[in-house]
């Protein structure tokens, strides 16, 4: 068996280069359809230059065509050679001389690229010649095309090409992972991706300000520095905006929808001046506005549906269905993702025009809102204001252009294979941080994104009185299809009557914030990726490891034969089975007695070195483990809890009875179903059961006070329900070794959100028939 593993790996891989060939043959498609509707006028206005009354001269058709034609040839040749490969697959195909010749060709690309700012200035003159054009109705139609023309400028003769030649570079990259180096297409795709690589880094200084520029006036330029997708709140109602930042103004927009065809539309909303913008201090008596808040049922509704979608999309590729198919299931997605980016933010950001009028959005992470800040204040700096109505109603209408967010920001590269995000654990060390100028009270938060947003996941202790902290924390962050890893460094302020709040956000006060792309590939092995953030002059030392799905949702009973968290939970206790056992007891007073009101207690990770070693001390029947528990972090008290049911060797709700939990709460009889699930209850081994109930009227105790924790029955139910109901290795339904990377409904899978749907099915029982005599002495017994 271990002779053939190579054999199976090299033939997944092969198989593998056929999927990243056939993305790019349908990003091909695309591409070749933008430029064949520019150059679709090209031919009339031709015939037009010959004429009396010509429309463009030849030249100044030479010039703003310029090299276009011999790109669509270029990539018509490429897409002719690399279709018939990709549909007479086998291992053996070559494609690698495609590849190697379209990357001989990219001197083209440079021509055209050079010959960007004459063709921009020939497309601005002709657009200029308003009342000769004014005066020919028939010749209006071209008029309003060179209008078209000068915004499309920046995407399709300029962005479009260069942005080609990058996503064939990933390409590249892409076919060479999967691509033995003994099989003779490797050196033709290293050859080609050196090209192509030398290409970009020669260009991509000169590229970024010219695609994000737009001529407002004779000699002066807007850019767009900074946009994105917002959610707004208007009247006490969700509205999802898109928001520019110019170099002189903000810029609030909606996307009309498409009809009958149409390209995308804004409807501008409103606009500041950056000189009239500020961010409009609060009070701390000031109320915040009431932010409607949805359910975190429906939320995760959303997401299911997002992951069976994208499932759906994935088979269908695979199953080379046409691509009407695809596109509705497309359309479907963009409207779930475009629900759930509407309804799952909930932090305030207000800006305030001078005028006297101010505007709230929600955004789900403090580090976007530092960050727009930031940006703001430094245009701030160095602009200045002129907008007429005619310039707005032009700036509005290039928005479609100009955007750099060109979709719903949950689903990325639509017209290729979108990367998955990642499934699994992330463990963090938060090492160290130096670079701050004078002392102060020093922490950092973890936040990775999930579904679009961002979520804060983990906080390190205050380290005090510092200018190089040195928290040597480790943490376990559960990851739901994450590609980037956030860090914040904030100063804790303790006297708060110093500080004045801005738009509800806590007084502490940001000191860094930096980032981390999620590389599967560099996280595959398994081993420690020491890593530094720096920002601002600020750099933390981290270190990361990833454990991925397909072992994160097996249960991983301890190797300890002896002790607290090595046995089964019938005999923890030596002296009478039927008590809580202790370290659950011990874990749940602690938390009770001063981490209820603790802002996401059993969300956020506590530090792993604290959980290890109270898992040490309660291994070893530790004496002092109590005084441990009251000097550390109720993170980690609260980790430690939910790694003991996580190591028992089956689940609480036991293997045997685990499919019939399954089956009964699936029931639609309210009746049955309540029948069903409290026989099954009562059906538990007495002292998994007697744990349980001490355990949910702890959890339903959390939940009261969830207007200040945040932790609602859902949210409870989605931390504990697989802890508590995952079944062992032999009963789980996912494989031992998959053959292919666990995917995003995997990890939304029926399996997974059943268990939580049981949990919260008990959570939500107002009470449970079981005889309250029993559940007094097993429940309040004092002995160990």
């Amino acid at each position: 068996m271990a002779l053939e593993a190579p054999k199976i790996y090299l033939e997944k891989g092969l198989e593998m280069r056929k999927w990243v060939l056939s993305g790019i043959l349908a990003s091909e498609e695309t591409y070749l359809s933008h430029l064949e509707a520019l150059l679709l006028p090209m031919k009339p206005l031709k015939a037009a230059a010959t004429t009396s009354q010509p429309v463009l001269t030849s030249q100044q058709i030479e010039t703003i065509f310029f090299k276009v034609p011999e790109l669509y040839e270029i990539h018509k040749e490429f897409y002719d050679g690399l279709f018939p490969r990709v549909q007479q697959w086998s291992h053996q195909q070559r494609v690698g001389d495609l590849f190697q010749k379209l990357a001989s060709q990219l001197g083209v690309y440079r021509a055209f690229v050079d010959n960007y700012e004459v063709a921009m200035e020939t497309a601005e003159k002709c657009c200029q010649a308003n009342a000769q054009f004014a005066e020919i109705s028939e010749v209006m139609s071209w008029y309003l095309f060179l209008m078209f023309l000068r915004l499309f400028f920046f995407t399709a003769l300029l962005y479009k090409p260069v942005d080609r030649v990058t996503r064939s570079t990933l390409v590249l990259h892409d076919l060479l992972k999967h691509t033995p180096v003994s099989h003779p297409d490797h050196p033709l795709l290293q050859d080609a991706l050196r090209i192509s690589q030398n290409f970009l880094s020669s260009i991509n200084e000169e590229i970024t300000p010219r695609r994000q520029s737009m001529t407002v006036k004779k000699g002066e330029h807007r850019q767009l520095l900074k946009d994105s997708f917002m959610v707004e709140l208007v009247e006490g109602a969700r509205k999802l905006r898109h928001v520019f930042l110019f170099t002189d103004l903000f810029l609030c927009a909606k996307l009309k929808k498409q009809i009958g065809g149409k390209s995308q539309q804004y409807d501008c909303k409103w606009y500041i001046p950056l000189t009239d913008l500020s961010f409009q201090m609060v009070d701390e008596s000031e109320a915040v506005p009431n932010i409607p808040l949805v359910p975190d049922e429906e939320l995760d509704a959303m997401k299911i549906k997002i992951s069976q979608i994208k499932n759906d999309i994935q088979r269908e590729k695979r199953a080379n269905k046409g691509s009407k198919v695809i596109e509705r299931l497309k359309k479907k997605l963009s409207e779930q993702e475009s629900l759930l980016l509407l309804m799952s933010p909930n932090m305030a950001f207000r800006v305030h025009n001078r005028n006297g009028k101010s505007y709230t959005f929600l955004i789900s992470s403090d580090y976007e809102r530092a960050e727009w800040r930031e940006n703001i204040r430094e245009q701030q700096k160095k602009c200045d204001f002129s907008l007429t109505s005619v310039e707005l109603q032009m700036l509005t209408n290039s928005c479609v252009k100009l955007q750099t967010v060109h979709n719903i920001p949950l689903t990325i590269n639509k017209e290729d294979d979108e990367s998955p995000g990642l499934y699994g654990f992330l463990n963090v060390i938060v090492h160290s941080a130096t670079g701050f100028k004078q002392s102060s009270n020093l922490y950092c938060t973890l936040e990775v994104d999930s579904f679009g947003y961002f979520v804060n996941k983990a906080k390190t202790r205050v380290y005090r009185d510092t200018t190089e902290p040195n928290w040597n924390e480790e943490f376990e962050i559960e990851l739901e299809g994450s590609q980037t890893l956030r860090i914040l460094c904030y100063e804790k302020c303790y006297n708060k009557t110093k500080l004045t709040k801005e738009d509800g956000e806590s007084t502490d006060r940001i000191m860094g914030k930096g980032q981390i792309q999620l590389d599967p590939q560099a996280l595959q092995d398994k081993d420690w990726q020491r890593t530094v953030i720096s920002m601002n002059g600020v750099e933390v030392k981290l270190s990361v490891k990833f454990t991925s799905r397909e072992f994160s949702l097996k249960r991983m009973p301890s190797r300890k034969q002896t002790g607290v968290f090595g046995v089964k939970i019938a005999i923890v206790t030596k002296r009478e089975r039927s008590k809580v056992p202790y370290i659950v007891r011990q874990c749940v007073e602690e938390i009770e007695r001063r981490g209820m009101e603790e802002v996401g207690i059993y969300r956020v990770s506590g530090v792993a070195t604290d959980i290890q070693a109270l898992k040490a001390a309660f291994d070893v029947n530790n004496k002092d483990v109590s005084v441990m528990m009251s000097e550390m972090d109720v993170n980690a008290i609260a980790g430690t809890l939910k790694l003991y049911f996580r190591e028992l060797p089956e689940p609480l709700f036991t293997d045997e009875l685990y499919p019939n939990f399954a089956e009964g709460i699936a029931l639609s009889d309210p009746v049955a179903k309540e029948s069903c699930m409290l026989n099954l209850l009562l059906s538990l081994p007495e002292p998994n059961l007697v744990t349980f109930l001490f355990l949910l009227d702890h959890l339903k105790r959390v939940a009261e006070r969830e207007s200040v924790n945040k932790m609602s029955l859902h949210n409870l139910a989605t931390v504990f329900g697989p802890t508590l109901l995952r079944p062992s290795e032999k009963d789980s339904k996912i494989p031992a070794n998959p053959t292919q990377p666990i995917t995003m409904t995997d990890s939304w899978s029926l399996e997974v959100m059943s268990q939580v749907q049981v949990l919260l099915y008990f959570l939500q029982l107002e009470t449970i028939p079981t005889p309250d005599s029993k559940r007094q002495s097993i429940l309040f017994s004092t002995e160990v």
